[in-house]
């Protein structure tokens, strides 16, 4: 299954993009993962990525579009996130610490620790894209216990 949905830079369309992604995949999901589990990750990993491109990538720029693009084989899911700015040069990215207090610079940790492989490209075919994977397990059937019935 692809999908792909064309979408303006401004959180008043977070919850049109959370919508699209959960909806395109739990109608082929639904019942082969554990989807409450799952769909949360999911939609993290989804908002984060998108909420950075709005705040940062097209920051004053609602009018540039954000691609949103997923594929799904079996429970192998690839969601791309293509943005028009400048681009993120990762080498000046350091996780943040505890310590430090710091405010922002949690979201691509965030991701990290939530997808199997994250990948970005910087200015690809003109935009940069950041690519997101995984492999969401099967659910697991829970047996029914029988129920014994003692009388006294």
């Amino acid at each position: 299954m692809k999908s792909e949905l064309h979408v303006p830079s401004d959180l008043k369309f977070l919850t049109i993009v959370e919508s699209w992604l959960l909806g395109c995949l739990e109608v082929h999901l639904k019942d082969s993962v554990d989807w409450s589990t799952q769909s949360s990750r999911l939609r993290l990993a989804l908002v984060e990525a998108y909420s950075n491109v709005v705040c940062h990538a097209h920051k004053d720029q609602p009018l540039l579009p954000v691609l949103l693009r997923l594929e799904l084989k079996d429970r192998d899911i690839a969601l791309e996130v293509w943005d028009r700015g400048e681009g993120f040069d990762l080498s000046n990215y350091f996780p943040p610490s505890p310590s430090d207090k710091q405010e922002g610079g949690y979201g691509w940790l965030i991701i990290n620790r939530l997808m199997d492989k994250v990948e970005y490209q910087l200015q690809v075919n003109g935009g940069n894209c950041l690519k997101l994977e995984v492999s969401l397990p099967e659910a697991v059937q829970t047996l029914s216990q029988p129920t014994c019935h003692l009388k006294a």
